[in-house]
């Protein structure tokens, strides 16, 4: 049996996608869902990649849509452990028909390198905006003792990749201990003036039990140090969270604890990410890896994020929960 964990929800136009992977060490096998009904009902579940019983096969990825091009792709890791294997793989496959079918897995590492790099979990951009608008961005985290956040960039709708802005750990490629600094899951938005933010896990509570926070202005081609600050306000036991822009605000969720994974709790930010002024308890359980979503053109759903994230009464992973949250009150039309 498949105990499954979060990964990524993505919309490409109205439909919504969720896509699925094993814990760590599990089987290996990615899935996907879709609901054309804002989240109350979803199709069957469907396998898009499956590496059947290898040891250390498809670990964590990262769903991006090229809106431009309508293409949906997941990219993940193969070997990102070197369990039983000593060569990761970057490994991407590709929509053309809303997540309907899928293509075959094609290996990007000769593109991009054979560093162990684990996309996401979450979901990767397509800028919007000037510089480099088109461009899509996946980030993630390296693995083993080259840990640290990387993001793999494309200008030409995902035919080719190559490496972009890097926050490497400190040290880099020796064993961490606690305290030392080193992002790790991570999840990039795009800010109004173009810029790029990657909100990321701060795995070794380097500085603080809370998020790390860096920014790019030139579309996730560097990440220069004075650009990066930890986010007190946004207490955070290690974990991999949400965040998205609705509507000129900034929307993040995660466990809200510094030391357990409960407290699934949704904030939000007028001033790009500045100050987070109010919150929502989501769940006051255990509370694990969490991602969010938008749908802007649809104008039934417009007024919703949705987010799903792993639930559980005893334990974070023993379910994957969906929750649509509506933004406004029907009276004041207020946030």
């Amino acid at each position: 049996m498949h105990v499954f964990t979060t990964l990524a929800i993505i919309t490409q136009t109205k439909p919504l996608h969720i896509v699925g992977e094993p814990q760590d060490f599990g089987g290996a096998v990615a899935l996907a869902k879709e609901s054309h009904w804002g989240g109350f009902t979803w199709s069957p579940s469907e396998f898009v990649a499956d590496d059947g019983s290898t040891a250390d096969g498809l670990n964590l990825g990262a769903v991006v849509a090229d809106h431009e091009e309508g293409v949906l792709f997941i990219m993940y890791v193969r070997c990102a452990h070197h369990l039983k294997c000593a060569v990761s793989s970057t490994m991407l496959i590709s929509s053309t028909d809303d997540g309907i079918t899928w293509s075959r897995p094609i290996n990007i590492s000769r593109q991009v390198g054979t560093d162990a790099f684990a996309p996401g979990p979450g979901y990767g951009i397509q800028k919007r905006h000037e510089p480099r608008k088109g461009r899509l961005i996946v980030c993630g985290h390296g693995m083993l003792l080259a840990d640290g956040v990387f993001c793999l960039l494309s200008d030409d709708h995902g035919k080719t990749w190559f490496n972009g802005g890097v926050m490497k750990s400190i040290p880099y490629k020796q064993k961490k201990a606690a305290g030392d600094f080193n992002p790790d899951e991570c999840q990039p938005y795009e800010l109004p003036d173009g810029s790029v933010v990657v909100n990321a896990r701060n795995q070794n509570f380097y500085h603080c039990h809370c998020r790390i926070v860096m920014q790019s202005f030139d579309g996730g081609e560097t990440f220069p140090i004075e650009n990066l600050y930890f986010d007190k306000s946004l207490i955070d036991p290690a974990v991999a969270a949400g965040a998205v822009l609705k509507n000129q605000v900034v929307f993040f969720t995660n466990p809200a604890s510094g030391s357990k994974r409960i407290n699934l709790t949704l904030r939000w930010s007028y001033n790009n990410g500045t100050t987070w002024p109010e919150s929502l308890l989501i769940w006051p359980g255990p509370s694990g890896y969490s991602v969010m979503a938008k749908l802007d053109n649809d104008i039934e759903d417009n007024n919703y994020v949705y987010i799903l994230f792993e639930k559980g009464q005893v334990d974070t992973t023993e379910s994957i929960s969906f929750v649509k949250v509506q933004l406004y009150t029907p009276v004041s039309g207020q946030l």
